[in-house]
């Protein structure tokens, strides 16, 4: 019965952009990405201070991990956006 209700509910919202558009627009996305990489990114900082003991390989680490975590949560929230369960 609830697969039915969960087959059902897949078919009839089928994902899209437009159905996601509605719900979150990607520049949200972008945003909450953004705000939460500064928050990452000084803690990423603040540790490899504290582990290598020198400011400018924690800037080097901060730096690359600032990028490339950016672009992950913007992919992860998209998916996650797409997915009805629990919305």
């Amino acid at each position: 019965m609830i697969a039915d209700q969960l087959l059902v509910n897949n078919k009839q919202e089928a994902t899209s952009f437009t159905k996601d558009k509605v719900s979150e627009k990607p520049q949200r996305s972008i945003a909450k990405s953004i705000s939460w990489r500064i928050i990452g990114t000084l803690d990423t900082i603040i540790i490899s201070w504290i582990v290598t003991g020198t400011l400018s390989l924690a800037f080097s680490i901060g730096l690359v991990e600032l990028v490339t975590k950016m672009v992950l949560y913007f992919f992860h929230e998209r998916i996650w956006n797409a997915i009805s369960w629990g919305k």
